[in-house]
């Protein structure tokens, strides 16, 4: 049985909806508390009062992971309201699908704001809360698309991807020091509001590749999440752990048949 986390302090970026909420909700049943961070303040208080009938308090700041400032802010309120920083979950990700051809530097710039810089500054911003804790845990919400795959439309994206692996491994040595450790979760398929807006046919093309013919939950990411934030999970770092249902294994999609 894994050590409790009740009364830990956890921060969730892009924690409104999809995988970030899902991973919300799992914290919170363990009655962590949680702040839920955000660019929409209405959609954010609304799953805030959803996910507090888990168990754990949860609130919500409204801010933009890719400015240093509301960075400094984030930690501050978690600090705040729940005493300091114990799991920082960076997992605040824009993936707009836009070919190369049709990229303008302003998607290359809010992709790679959002999805990497984002993260370094939010991590550089808890640090101090981090390291006080004795116990930090900073877990990336990475993707197979990047470091593993490729998909047509998201080349930015799966740059920011792959980029947050490079600095997960520097980090995790920078940090080990101080007893935090760095991980990542490559997610798969998730069943989300984002997938379901790339339409039905899409869904079916995914859940064709997948061994075990269905898409991921957003709670099975948060479950990998609550593990890799476990003092039990104390020894691992610079790891990225893939939780795609096996997509990533066949070599064709002759693989699959029969």
């Amino acid at each position: 049985m894994f050590s409790s986390l009740r009364g830990s302090s956890v921060i969730v970026t892009g924690g409104t909806k999809g995988i970030g909420k899902g991973i919300a909700g799992v914290f919170a049943s363990e009655n962590a508390g949680v702040l839920l961070v955000g660019r929409d303040e209405d959609a954010g208080r609304a799953a805030a009062e959803e996910l507090s009938a888990s168990g754990g308090e949860v609130s919500f700041v409204r801010a933009d992971v890719s400015i240093g400032r509301d960075c400094d802010r984030i930690a501050e309120a978690a600090t705040e309201r729940y005493g300091g920083v114990d799991v920082l979950c960076a997992n605040a990700g824009i993936f707009p699908q836009r070919p190369i051809r049709e990229m303008s530097e302003e998607d290359i710039d809010d992709v790679i704001g959002t999805n990497l810089k984002g993260c370094i500054l939010l991590v550089k911003a808890c640090l101090p809360a981090l390291e006080r804790s004795g116990r930090g845990r900073v877990i990336l919400t990475s993707s197979i698309t990047g470091p593993i795959t490729g998909f047509p439309g998201w080349s930015h994206y799966g740059a920011s991807k792959a980029a947050q692996l490079g600095f997960m491994r520097t980090a995790a040595i920078e940090l080990a020091g101080s007893g935090i450790t760095v991980n990542a979760i490559l997610p798969g398929n998730i069943a989300t509001e984002g997938l379901g807006d790339l339409g039905d046919s899409y869904s079916a093309a995914m859940v064709a590749s997948i061994p075990m013919r269905r898409l991921g939950t957003a709670q099975e990411i948060g479950h990998a999440a609550l593990f890799l934030a476990s003092l039990e999970a104390g020894y691992i770092t610079g790891q990225a752990i893939i939780v795609d249902g096996g997509q990533i294994l066949p070599e064709s999609l002759a693989a699959l048949e029969g």
